[in-house]
C-alpha cells in the first residue's frame, strides 16, 4: 500500500480538474464512471512506424510520472512485445475516443510473446509495470490527449 501511495503522489503532483486544456506532451487519465481525474503522465509520442518499433527499448528506467503514447493513423489490430525492453511495463490500449479497452499488467522484460491489444486500437499508453493497478486504471477509463480530437470520450477544454 505504501508503494502504491508513493506512486500516486509522484504521478499526481498537483490538482487535476475534470475539464482542462490538453497538452501534446501530457496524458490525463479520467475515471470512466465518475469522470474524476485519476493520473497525469508526461509522455513521449511515438506516432510513426520507426518510433513505434523502437518504443521504450534499451531503457534502464522510466520515471513514475512518465510514459510513452503510441499513436496510429487509424484504429487497427495491434500487438506489442517486450524484445529489447529492459523494464516491466503496463500497456493501456484505447479506442478512437481514448476510452481504455484493455490493460496488460506488468509485461515481462525481454519477452517476445505477442501481447494483443484488440482490433480497434488507436493509441497505447505504456507506463511502469504495476502502476495501472496501483492507480485503479482499467477498461472504461478515459485518456485525455489532443490526439483523440472531436471524438474524444474526455474532450479537452474548448472541444
Amino acid at each position: 500500500m505504501r508503494r502504491a501511495l508513493w506512486a500516486f503522489v509522484l504521478v499526481l503532483p498537483g490538482t487535476l480538474s475534470a475539464q482542462e486544456a490538453c497538452r501534446p506532451d501530457e496524458v490525463v487519465i479520467l475515471d470512466g464512471g465518475s469522470g474524476a481525474a485519476q493520473a497525469r503522465f508526461s509522455v513521449e509520442i511515438a506516432d510513426d512506424a520507426p518510433e513505434r518499433a523502437r518504443g521504450l527499448m534499451h531503457r534502464e528506467s522510466l520515471a513514475q510520472s512518465h510514459g510513452m503514447l503510441f499513436v496510429y493513423e487509424a484504429p487497427q489490430q495491434v500487438a506489442f512485445w517486450m524484445e529489447n525492453t529492459l523494464i516491466p511495463l503496463d500497456m493501456i490500449f484505447t479506442d478512437r475516443t481514448g476510452r481504455v479497452t484493455r490493460v496488460h499488467d506488468s509485461a515481462v522484460p525481454l519477452d517476445r510473446t505477442p501481447i494483443p491489444g484488440g482490433d480497434e486500437v488507436l493509441a497505447v499508453l505504456e507506463i511502469n509495470g504495476g502502476l495501472a493497478a496501483a492507480l485503479g486504471i482499467g477498461p472504461g477509463d478515459m485518456l485525455r490527449h489532443p490526439v483523440f480530437g472531436a471524438e474524444a470520450a474526455a474532450p479537452c477544454a474548448g472541444e
